[in-house]
């Protein structure tokens, strides 16, 4: 698209779908609480090499200290590291609570984004089912026989929301 165009509908469209998505992003960004906010920061630190770097390093330097191979420096946690131990198992519970707070976030973000597209999903099935209709009209004031088409009845059908849900738990009770 060259810059004396204007966009198409479609693009337009998509443009103004995903402007929104991102000012809801935003905003639901904006009001996190704090203990939000410290939980994706540590979410986002605890998931990088530099995070497992200074872990590694700081076991390796604990077990090298303890077992006594640094001169000057006494041993304050000898094996089995029964603190090191308690220290590590502190920082994994610590870990995994922060990272459900930020996956429980995470959801609700997700399930902002699926209730836009069900939404547009059934925007777009009310006007499909407008134009199929409104084709049918014009089919019939053509004199256009259409009687025999069984698909255009069933499409001209509202749809039947208990059978899909009937068919959605079958699929789920499977799995």
């Amino acid at each position: 698209m060259d810059s004396n165009t204007s966009p198409t509908f479609t693009q337009k469209n998509v443009k103004d779908r995903r402007l929104m998505i991102e000012r809801l992003k935003s905003k639901t960004i904006s009001t996190r609480s704090s203990t939000e906010k410290i939980a994706d920061f540590i979410t986002k630190s605890s998931g990088s090499l530099t995070f497992l770097s200074l872990n590694i390093l700081f076991f390796v330097l604990w077990i090298i200290i303890n077992l006594g191979f640094v001169p000057g420096i006494a041993p304050f946690d000898p094996f089995p590291f029964g603190l090191l131990t308690m220290m590590v198992s502190l920082e994994a519970i610590l870990l995994c609570i922060f990272i459900l707070i930020s996956q429980t976030r995470f959801e609700k973000l997700e399930n902002l984004r699926e209730n836009i597209d069900l939404h547009f999903e059934i925007i777009t099935e009310e006007e499909i089912t407008k134009l199929i209709k409104m084709t049918k009209l014009i089919a019939e004031k053509n004199q256009i026989e259409l009687g025999n088409d069984l698909e255009l009845k069933e499409m001209l059908k509202p749809i039947d929301l208990e059978k899909i849900e009937k068919a959605l738990e079958k699929n789920i009770l499977k799995e």
